[in-house]
Parts: C-alpha cells; structure tokens; sequence
C-alpha cells in the first residue's frame, strides 16, 4: 500500500466541519488527491450529532481543554426519573439549524445531487411565549407569517392585521420603487425603530417581526432583518404548504457534514479520524504537514478552520430531554401540508425572571423537535434553547425550559430526562489566506443555516482548482453509473 508520505496531496483538508465537508464534496469529481483529516474520533466538528455515550465523551474532551470554541459543558441526569432510552436511540445535534427553502445550499445539494442521500423534514410555525397573567397559565401564541394566518389569526387585532398585511405586501418587494426609497434611510438603524415610523407597530407586533428574524439579540439591522423576512416569505410552500423552511433528519447539519463526506470518499479522498495537525512548515511553496499519528506528508495547498476566539459575544445552549411528543405542536397547519418535526418558540427580552429577579436583555429561543427528527425516541422531544452567553444565561435558559413545560403541559406529566448545557465562543468568520494555507472562518451561530457561510468554501476550491476553475461546474456533478456503498468507500482507509 502506498504511504501517505509518498504521496503530494493536491490539498489536505483538515476538520469535517460544514465548510470542509463541502469543499471535499465540490473536489470529489476533480481528480484531485484529496487527504481529510480530523483531529476528532467523530465527523462533523462543530456541526457534529451525538449519542448519549458520545456526548458524555465530547464533554470530558471539552472540559479538559480541547473543546476549541466550546467550553462550560455540563451534562445533567435526573436521579429517579424513568425513561430515558439507550445510548443510541438519540442523536443531540451541536447545530440544529433550519434551512429555508430558498437557501444556495439546497440549491448546491441538488446540482451535486446530494440531497438524494438526506431526508428532509418540514419546520412548523413560530411561536411567541407570553408570561402568565392573572394568575393564568403561560400561553404560546403563534406568529402569523402568511396573508391566509393573519386573516385567519385571534391573537392580534383588526389593526394589528391591517399593519402585518400591508408590512408583508412591503417585504415582498422592498428591494424596488418606491419601497426601497422608503427604508434605504433606515438601513442600518434597527428593524425595530423602522417598524415603529413607518408602519405604527407598537411594541408587541414588533416582537412578532423580529421573532421571524431569529435574532439573537433582538436588534437586526433594518436591511438585514428585510433580507431575512423576505427570505422566509419567499421560501413558503416552495417544497409544499405550509412551511418555508426545512431539516435534516439525524441531527441537523451533521448529516449534511456526513454525506459530503462520503461523497469525497466515493470520488478517491482518503479520510482519516482521530488525526490532527502537529506542526506546518511551508517549503518552495508547498505545505509540509507533520501529523499527530507521527506521519508527515506534502501538500499543495492546506485547508483548516480558524479555531481563535474573538471578543464578540458568544452564546449559550441548552439541549434538554423531555418525556412528552409535544402532539399539538406538530400538527399541520394547513390542508394537504406534511406533519411538521420542529417548531421554534422566542421567549422575548422581559418575558423571562430567575428566582433571583434576573431577565435577560436579549430573546432566548427553543427549538422544538420531535421524534420524527430521529433525534429521540417516539414519545420524547429534543429541546434546543440558544441565548446570548451572559452571567445569568444558564439561570435563564433553566428558566425558560421551565416555562415551556408549564405553557405546554396541558394538565400531562412531563419530565427532563437529559440535558446537555455548554457555551459557544465567536469565532472570525469569513476566511484567510497565507500563501498555499486557506484558514475558515468559525461556525456560524445563527438559528437558521446562513448562505453567507459558502462563500469561503467556493474560494478555498478556485484556490485548489486553480486555472481549472470553472463557475458554472461548481457543485454540479451528472450521476454516477456506479455508486461505491457507503460502507466501503469509508473503509479504503
């Protein structure tokens, strides 16, 4: 067998993360000699899914030093509380972000047709919690993000439907006349003081709007937050009604990561886990790249993530457990529309006080997710809370958590059986270059998938392609007559 030292790789690629998956996918049917590296003993990076048994062992790594840009990883089971299936019968996503209909990565799946090798579920509607008054139940009220919800909404006012009517109409074409005259003045200025002078909306129906941003903080800039609504206006009923935005079975991204994977694997890349980098030296314009499995090899260009923190906030999680299927909130909401596996809950600044009368400045979001995600066992749902790492965040996500339950218990017992907590740290983002060395940027932290992360991927592939590169063939591959089965293409190396 020919060693890896023998060999001057076209690009070693270290991490598979999102970004280096798909670069491996777009340089699988390059002829290029590809050697994919992974410091970690799973795939995936930041984008990766785990089983209980592999959560647990992501955290000892975690809480040793080597997490990167994770750190404060805990992992919390409750003493007495039956229910709680094996090992495997989970699979915790690091990012479970949705995906919008008419993401550039959809597009790029299809063209490489790799979509064929990922189910697909629908995302449900959002939801807003509203803190119990009068001694009432909390309730979730659902956002209307349609002309047929809003005519069709009790939880907001004739006039409220009358400005999310003519808000909406705007949106749809805010990038012409005269709509666009009306908020370039506002562009950077936040979404909220724009809702508020143009169109009279008083604190509460801006929260609605913001919501559909999936802020982090609350305060999208006005041009930002349109391009997002927008987005999510435009990506209803493209793959079916009643929905706009859609998610991977299995654990999110991390499937996406895997089939990328595979197919690098299936066009000749050699993959290796549980190998990192050592040292680098840079030699007449090639990469000597010493490994920690104690081999060295040469390559023309080397591609890695960025693993520097930057002073930029970073955020908080909470992955919980819960012994209910949460059936209400997977129904569909219109006729003919699919059942839907994830629904998104905000929980906006105010909403939300710890015993300690503490309340965050910023939302806290839930993501729901059924055992149709393939993340829990039938009769459970996975719950992903995200806010702005603050001192009091872990206090406010237990909160939060606690209020869901409460909103959503109907008169059931419901249970936390497991929760995983952690922080992730910013990172840079973008991407940098040192000569034959391609640096990416973090992972992104947003709730739902971001195009803006495959910009670095298609310049780290110009970069390996070279004078070979050829935009309209990027990402797009003809169908193989012989497709290698997964299993073996893993197991070459």
């Amino acid at each position: 067998m020919e060693l890896l030292s023998d060999t001057l790789w076209d690009v070693v690629i270290c991490g598979t993360g999102l970004q280096q998956s798909l670069l491996a996918l777009a340089l699988s049917r390059s002829g290029k000699k590809i050697l994919h590296i992974d410091p970690n003993a799973f795939y995936g990076g930041g984008e990766a899914a785990f089983s209980l048994q592999d959560a647990e062992s992501w955290v000892t790594r975690v809480s040793m030093g080597s997490g990167g840009l994770f750190a404060s990883p805990s992992i919390t089971k409750h003493e007495g509380v039956v229910g709680l299936s094996s090992s495997r019968a989970y699979s915790l996503a690091l990012a479970p972000q949705l995906i919008h209909a008419r993401s550039a990565l959809l597009s790029q799946l299809v063209s490489s047709r790799a979509y064929r090798q990922v189910e697909f579920l629908a995302a449900g509607p959002s939801y807003i919690f509203k803190p119990s008054q009068d001694s009432q139940q909390p309730t979730l009220v659902r956002i209307p993000s349609t002309r047929e919800e809003v005519f069709s909404t009790t939880d907001v006012s004739s006039k409220a439907k009358r400005l999310l009517m003519k808000f909406l109409k705007f949106v749809l074409e805010y990038e012409a006349s005269p709509q666009l005259e009306t908020w370039q003045p506002h562009a950077d200025a936040p979404l909220t003081g724009f809702l508020q002078q143009e169109f009279n909306m008083d604190a509460e129906l801006q929260t609605y709007i913001v919501t559909l941003t999936l802020s982090l903080d609350g305060n999208i800039r006005t041009k930002d937050g349109l391009a997002v609504i927008r987005r999510h206006l435009s990506s209803m009923g493209v793959y079916g009604p009643g929905f706009a935005a859609i998610y991977p079975k299995w654990g999110g991204l991390s499937e996406i990561t895997q089939i990328s994977c595979r197919a690098g694997a299936v066009g000749g890349a050699v993959y290796m886990l549980g190998t990192g980098i050592k040292e680098t030296e840079i030699v007449d314009n090639e990469v000597k790249v010493q490994l920690t499995s104690g081999d060295t090899v040469k390559a023309r260009m080397l591609v890695r993530a960025s693993e520097s923190v930057t002073r930029q906030t970073g955020i908080s999680k909470l992955v919980a457990v819960i012994s209910s299927p949460l059936s209400s909130m997977f129904q569909p909401i219109v006729e003919g529309a699919p059942r839907p596996a994830v629904a998104v809950i905000a929980f906006p600044a105010g909403s939300l006080f710890t015993a300690a009368g503490t309340g965050p400045g910023c939302p806290v979001y839930l993501s729901a997710h059924s055992s149709d995600t393939g993340e829990c066992p039938v009769g459970q749902s996975v719950l992903y809370l995200t806010t702005l790492s603050t001192p009091d965040a872990k206090a406010i996500l237990g909160r939060a958590l606690e209020s869901f339950i409460q909103a959503t218990s109907q008169g059931e017992a419901c249970q936390v059986l497991y929760q995983l907590q952690y922080e992730q740290r910013a990172g840079p983002d973008g991407f940098e270059v040192d000569g034959p060395v391609f640096t990416l940027g973090a992972p992104s932290p947003s709730l739902s998938f971001d195009d803006s992360t495959l910009s670095p991927v298609r310049e780290a592939w110009k970069q390996v392609m070279g004078q070979a590169a050829v935009y309209p063939e990027y990402m797009v591959f003809d169908d193989r007559e012989v497709v290698l089965d997964d299993d073996e293409a893993y197991d070459r190396w």
